[in-house]
């Protein structure tokens, strides 16, 4: 009896962490569709507007490691349970905006609650399930997310039609708060629930929201401002003085924000650094792709988030059974392999021409979700397994963290290759307007940029085999 509730008790944990995990990932897509409506109802310009979906990735990345940190102290029940409030109370004043800058403000605030979310969600997971498990449910978990980012489009899409897009926010409110009360019943008395007597360092979390910050807003606008931009040189200073100044604070802080003894743990270190690698690999096709399905194949807006699903709908479909399978093979194997499909995948979007059927374009996507898929589950579990317990939740928020700086990484490249081939080819021309007589230069870019990412893949074959076999 002892061991069927404990059984359901966790997978009733599951959920609760799920639907935190969907909100703030659903959040994150869903938005986008959102923004011309936005940008038309509050009478703001596209360089303004940009701002709601920046200053969220921002906020997140930022301050990932630091609620990491503070889960390990408080307890995950404490950050997880006031991260979902937080998330709410967010929506509701993004919802209440009626200027642009309430509005950007408004997801800042949200953006600290999902922050909170994220940053110890995996390391619930990872204690509410025995090792036997833990790939099967970091499995689900990625399916989960695959499921937040494919419904945020249609969804948004759909309510946008029914109603305005405060909507998108408000619908968050009464999820959030029910989760988050959920949460406090179930989680309570648990592993999730242990507190710590140590103390928080704050001076090194308020560097470490400064340098990340710093170096996101770098390698976002380096290129449109340039290197010797003001705001680029000034930029770089505070990066680098905050970061010298992370370091000194962490050799000397009684209990640093990141422990340097995790970074001695093998199969901690080069399971994140690979996580890194694909994250970026994943989101130069993320980025690029909709330009080349939109501008030289002539889709429509509609066509174009049809397609672009594909490699998430492989992803919910095989991390579940990837991730149970490394419960009984590990995570070397699998990961070396999902990886080297990813990097097979970008050969044969490289090779894409305008002229392909629609199936011919999705199924090198299709192959790309189904590498992601095989990678992502028994590499988490991996990471997450290796760490002491009292360092879950600092953990989970460099794993989260470094999977953030993965996806702004390989937006910048792919952007940078791709912007710095059609600029020699045309002479100096923009893609700000396409004409068909820019195909071919088009086309050419594009292929050097699917190059570039096949390559960072390759590199990431290489990272992920090193990690060893796991210790039995």
């Amino acid at each position: 009896m002892e061991k069927s509730e404990t059984r359901i008790n966790k997978w009733l944990i599951f959920f609760v962490v799920a639907v935190g995990v969907f909100m703030s990932t659903l959040d994150g897509s869903i938005v986008n569709i959102a923004l011309p409506s936005i940008m038309k109802d509050l009478s703001a310009s596209l360089v303004t507007i940009e701002w709601v979906m920046m200053i969220y990735l921002l906020t997140v990345s930022s301050l990932l490691l630091s609620f990491g940190r503070l889960s390990d102290i408080k307890s995950r029940r404490w950050i997880y349970t006031r991260g979902l409030a937080m998330f709410s109370a967010g929506s509701l004043f993004c919802g209440m905006a009626s200027t642009a800058f309430w509005l950007i403000a408004a997801r800042a605030f949200q953006g600290i609650g999902a922050a909170m979310i994220m940053s110890c969600t995996q390391a619930i997971i990872i204690e509410s399930f025995p090792v036997s498990e833990r790939g099967k449910a970091m499995g689900m978990l990625g399916a989960v997310v695959a499921s937040g980012l494919t419904c945020g489009p249609a969804l948004g899409g759909w309510i946008l039609h029914i109603s305005s897009w405060q909507t998108i926010f408000y619908i968050n409110i009464p999820i959030g708060i029910l989760t988050a009360f959920a949460g406090a019943r179930l989680l309570k008395g648990g592993k999730a629930d242990i507190r710590r007597t140590e103390s928080f360092d704050l001076a090194g979390a308020i560097l470490l929201a400064i340098s990340t910050g710093s170096f996101l807003f770098i390698i976002t606008h380096g290129h449109d401002w340039g290197a010797l931009h003001p705001s680029i040189i000034c930029l770089t200073f505070t990066c680098i003085i905050s970061f010298a100044a992370l370091i000194w604070e962490e050799c000397r802080a009684e209990h640093p924000l990141l422990n340097p003894s995790l970074l001695k743990i093998r199969l901690f270190t080069m399971p994140v650094l690979s996580a890194m690698i694909l994250f970026a690999s994943l989101f130069s096709i993320v980025f690029l792709m909709p330009f080349f399905l939109i501008y030289p194949c002539g889709f429509s807006p509609k066509i174009t988030g049809y397609i672009m699903v594909t490699p998430f709908i492989f992803l919910f479909i095989f991390a579940p059974l990837s991730g149970a399978l490394s419960d009984r093979i590990g995570s070397r194997f699998l990961c070396t392999l999902g990886m080297t499909i990813l990097a097979a995948s970008f050969f044969f979007m490289a090779k894409l021409s305008p002229e392909y059927s629609k199936l011919s374009i999705a199924w090198p996507l299709a192959l790309a979700g189904i590498g992601i898929a095989v990678f992502t589950a028994p590499n988490n579990a991996a990471a997450m397994s290796a760490v002491p317990p009292e360092y879950m939740g600092v953990s989970a928020g460099i794993v989260a963290t470094v999977r953030n700086l993965g996806m702004v990484l390989g937006i910048a490249l792919s952007g940078a290759i791709f912007n710095n081939v059609f600029n020699t080819l045309s002479q100096g021309l923009n893609l700000k307007v396409y004409e068909p007589g820019l195909k071919p230069i088009f086309m050419e870019s594009f292929s050097y940029a699917m190059t570039a990412g096949g390559i960072v893949a390759g590199i990431g074959v290489i990272v992920t085999y090193l990690r060893g076999p796991e210790i039995k």
